[in-house]
């Protein structure tokens, strides 16, 4: 059965975490240029839109093989703004432009440029292998909620974030959480238009390697990110 996979970039003009990100030049590309490149790779993937609210993103995105057939409306732009109710935005477009929506929608963020499109492809195979709504992608979690992540209660003291009914002294001897990465999101495009949230249906999730799932928001992130590509450039 032929499954019709349409591919998407998601990237705002605004970023008051790193001003510019998403043109941001990383190791000689723009950011959005690197999650362009890998999502072309994909063979599957049959068309690949940018929703952006801006011209010069647009621009950019196109140089590099994107298609940009709208801009943004700003009042799903904002700060504030779920990244959700763009994808409702980008599907309603392709549903209006081709007349039904596509079976399967991917989104891949531009923060995560040292994936590789075989990460996508595995997130568009476990989303073929049925019985899930959409596909995330996680890491190994860098702290544990019932070990060493801790909160501050209401007198100032501190307390763990969530209490083991058993003390646990011993990270192994924790629960296995995961922290959420944003390599890639492969979804079924009519869950999405009918529902509010990644965990709004069933959730199944490919493990990336944490060195290709670093994702970028802040100056730190960015100089990491280029100086890990800039390393294997050298090896």
């Amino acid at each position: 059965m032929t499954v019709d996979v349409v591919g998407f970039i998601f990237a705002r003009g605004g970023s008051k975490g790193l001003p510019g990100k998403n043109i941001k030049i990383l190791n000689g590309k723009p950011l959005i240029g690197w999650a362009i490149e890998h999502a072309r790779a994909v063979p599957r993937i049959r068309r690949l839109i940018v929703s952006t609210d801006s011209e010069e993103i647009a621009s950019v995105a196109k140089s590099f093989g994107a298609e940009v057939p709208f801009i943004r409306p700003e009042n799903i732009s904002m700060d504030d703004s779920s990244e959700w109710f763009a994808w409702q935005h980008a599907l309603n477009y392709l549903s209006l432009d081709e007349g039904q929506l596509p079976d399967v929608m991917v989104s891949i963020p531009t923060t995560s440029p040292l994936r590789k499109p075989e990460d996508i492809e595995k997130c568009i195979d476990e989303y073929l292998k049925g019985g899930a709504d959409i596909i995330i992608t996680v890491t190994d979690a860098h702290r544990n909620p019932w070990f060493n992540m801790v909160k501050s209660s209401s007198d100032g003291l501190f307390e763990l974030v969530n209490k083991p009914a058993v003390t646990v002294f011993r990270r192994q001897d924790a629960p296995v959480i995961y922290d959420m990465a944003t390599v890639a999101y492969v979804a079924n495009s009519s869950f999405v238009m009918e529902n509010n949230g990644h965990f709004s249906g069933r959730v199944r999730a490919v493990q990336i390697p944490l060195e290709r799932a670093i994702d970028i928001d802040t100056i730190t992130d960015f100089e990491f990110a280029n100086f890990l590509m800039q390393k294997k450039d050298n090896l």
